[in-house]
């Protein structure tokens, strides 16, 4: 009883995505109903057919229907094309709705979702999940409206033949409806469980082809080999779960039906009956009884298939339903100065107990350089996180010229920061768009000018397609130090009035640090300046040097100040200078 009362608001829910095809629906309609006529008359033809033509020896009927059995099967078929086709329109036409709906969710999701979700998973909800979801919009409505028509045409003819011998299936519809309800509550069950399967299961091979040398180098192909094979074995495992429920189902109602047509044949053979019953009508009502057999068996079947889509749907919405980034700003700012202030600021990551940062207070003025230096996981990518919002800060206050970044709209807010991480993302593109990322107008000039300023140029005449070459998935075609500065000169291209740079040379070797670094240096003048930095030798010069350790500022001051402090900033300093010696 539960699994109805879910499923009707869930299908109320999904048939929104099918108001818009209304027209169309009815031509599907018009085009089902009609090919299961057509069959449902033929049918009917049998007693005449059989009682006057071959009964009486008038052969003139079978003359007439040998000229209208070919228009009659043309007309069939052209039903046919219209409900088949149309109904594939429609559910094609939902799985691309659906699939740019969850698409377009997953792209305003908080990175914290990402996060805490495989993007295995992800990707199969928009591959695997909606595709379910078709099959129940195509298919099953297909199987659903054209051979519950039928079986109603058939019923109509053999009651209108013979409704002693149909009365028989008054009692076998309420039978059948408990046994689908029964078996539709497992179809849903089971089909959830495929899709969790199929998420893990495409997160194992993801995380294979993108770890793909990792495993090369150790050696673990027979590690993942067996994953993915327990992996493998439990998605079927679930599948063959859903085909043993189907089988069932389907014998139980054939049984039914079969003992049905037994019941009918005995009543036939009783001697009042037989008085009553010419061998068109008996051969009519025993015919239409067995070809009943059938679409009883495809609505049962299309049960599971539309269970699937209903699972499908469930975990479809689970992700539409996510709540998307917080914006609660109204400003639209244009460029900021780029005065940033930390005002007592502790955040703690969502599930951890431990705070990131604690009580952090720091401001930097337009054009200062602000370094970050600490150990891994001491927080330090944190402010960098906070100052974008990609999470808010609960305790304490962070400004922007003064406003509070609460009160900036996301897009406006995000657009005054130049990002060059350490992991470098870089898209399937030429290096020219992957410069001019999500800018509506790609400017040649300034691609060509930012890629000299950060020393793409260098590497750029080497592929015969200059900067039109493809980077290819990630960068795959490029080295790392090439990867990086292609996000540097992304960074130059934007423009923007706040630089963050998180290890951004991390990925060099010497002489392309030294090169980055001076356009880097150019870079910052007049800009305002966060650098995450590992290696202290590239912040000697900021304006302001800030020591994290453990979520807290433990030390202050420019680089010499420090030194002279003789504390965690000098140790760091030493210990990096003996084994630059060392080196």
């Amino acid at each position: 009883m539960s699994s109805s009362k879910t499923e009707m608001p869930l299908f109320s829910r999904f048939s929104v995505y099918l108001k818009d095809y209304k027209a169309a629906f009815i031509i599907a309609i018009v085009g089902m109903v009609g090919y299961a006529s057509i069959d449902a008359w033929v049918f009917s033809q049998l007693q005449p057919i059989i009682d006057d033509s071959l009964g009486k020896q008038n052969y003139e009927m079978l003359r007439i229907a040998a000229f209208f059995v070919v228009p009659i099967f043309i007309v069939r078929g052209l039903f046919n094309f219209m409900g088949t086709y149309t109904l594939s329109w429609i559910g094609n036409q939902v799985v691309m709705n659906m699939r740019q709906e969850l698409f377009n969710k997953y792209v305003n999701l908080p990175v914290d979702y990402h996060n805490n979700h495989a993007s295995g998973e992800l990707i199969s909800k928009v591959i695997y999940d909606t595709e379910q979801v078709s099959a129940a919009a195509s298919k099953a409505l297909l199987t659903l409206v054209r051979e519950g028509a039928f079986v109603i045409g058939l019923l109509v003819v053999m009651f209108y033949k013979s409704w002693q011998l149909s009365l028989v299936f008054l009692v076998l519809g309420p039978i059948i409806a408990v046994i689908v309800s029964i078996v539709s509550k497992r179809f849903r069950e089971v089909s959830k469980n495929i899709q969790q399967a199929m998420g893990n299961l495409t997160s194992t091979v993801e995380q294979v082809i993108k770890g793909h040398k990792v495993v090369l180098m150790f050696g673990g192909q027979k590690q993942e080999k067996q994953r993915f094979a327990e992996k493998n074995n439990h998605n079927r495992q679930q599948n063959m779960k859903l085909i043993v429920a189907r089988i069932l189902s389907v014998a139980s109602i054939q049984v039914i039906a079969s003992i049905s047509l037994a019941v009918v044949l005995y009543i036939s053979s009783l001697p009042y009956m037989v008085e009553k019953l010419t061998p068109g009508i008996f051969a009519t009502v025993v015919f239409s009884m067995i070809m009943l057999l059938k679409p009883l068996k495809q609505l049962t079947t299309v049960n599971s298939e539309f269970q699937r889509g209903m699972a499908a749907c469930a975990s479809v919405f689970e992700v539409i339903d996510q709540k998307i980034e917080d914006d609660s700003g109204t400003q639209k700012i244009e460029r900021l100065q780029g005065d940033i202030a930390f005002n007592d600021v502790t955040f703690s990551y969502p599930g951890s107990a431990t705070p990131a940062l604690k009580h952090i207070s720091f401001d930097a003025k337009q054009g200062q350089s602000i370094a970050l230096v600490g150990r891994s996981g001491s927080g330090k990518s944190t402010i960098s996180s906070l100052l974008t919002r990609f999470y808010n800060v609960q305790q304490g206050q962070i400004r922007l010229d003064g406003m509070p970044i609460q009160d900036i709209k996301l897009t406006n807010l995000r657009k005054q920061f130049a990002l060059v991480s350490q992991s470098v993302t870089l898209f399937n593109d030429s290096i020219a768009n992957n410069i001019a990322y999500a800018s509506k107008n790609v400017i040649r000039e300034r691609v060509i000018e930012a890629a000299k300023i950060a020393h793409v140029d260098e590497f750029v005449d080497l592929y015969p397609d200059g900067y039109d070459f493809m980077v290819g998935e990630d960068g795959a075609n490029l080295s790392g130090g090439q990867r990086q500065r292609i996000a540097i000169a992304r960074a130059i291209y934007l423009d923007a009035p706040i630089l963050i740079l998180d290890e951004a040379t991390s990925a060099l070797d010497t002489e392309s640090e030294r090169l980055i670094q001076d356009a880097l240096d150019k870079l910052q003048q007049g800009r305002t300046s966060i650098v995450v930095a590992h290696r202290l030798s590239t912040i000697e010069n900021a304006d302001k040097i800030l020591v994290i350790e453990q979520g807290q500022i433990i030390e202050s001051g420019d680089h010499q100040s420090l030194l002279d402090k003789d504390g965690a900033y000098s140790q760091l300093h030493k210990l990096q200078f003996s084994e630059g010696v060392k080196g």
